[in-house]
């Protein structure tokens, strides 16, 4: 026998192999197949209930009178603006950089070395321009050297 045939004899078998193994492996498979797919549409169907379970009431609804003054949309938007406004910079600091790594003291670099760390946690980070500046403005006014 020639090794052309030889190897020829070999992609037929290989062929012939593959193809009993390709019908009888979609055939193990249906079924698994079909509990995957009740399982994802249980899981759907219960994260669609727990979201209707748990959502806020429409606004329509009436509620219960309070001994409080309802909030008007100009006044919350005012009040947010407040509170970003009185930050100072060491608490945005805390708040920003405690999110992802232990807080550094200002004074471990130099107000140049803060300035490059800063322009790359702001963009990292996803911090305002003005509240990086209030950042980076304590940083520099507490470093060390």
């Amino acid at each position: 026998m020639s090794s052309h045939s030889r190897s020829r004899n070999k992609t037929e078998n290989r062929q012939s192999f593959n193809r009993r193994n390709m019908n009888t492996s979609n055939k193990s498979n249906a079924p698994a197949r079909t509990i995957l797919a009740a399982v994802v549409a249980v899981a759907l169907a219960g994260g669609l209930a727990s979201t209707l379970c748990f959502a806020d009431p429409p606004s329509s609804v009436a509620t219960a009178p309070t001994n409080s003054v309802a909030p008007t949309a100009s006044s919350t938007a005012t009040d947010k603006a407040a509170a970003r406004q009185a930050l100072t910079g060491a608490e945005l600091y805390s708040m920003h950089c405690n999110r992802c790594h232990p807080e550094r003291y200002p004074t471990e670099r130099t107000a140049a070395q803060w300035k490059t760390i800063m322009l790359h946690m702001q963009v990292r980070a996803n911090i305002p321009a003005a509240q990086a500046r209030l950042i980076l403005k304590y940083l520099q006014e507490n470093s060390g050297r």
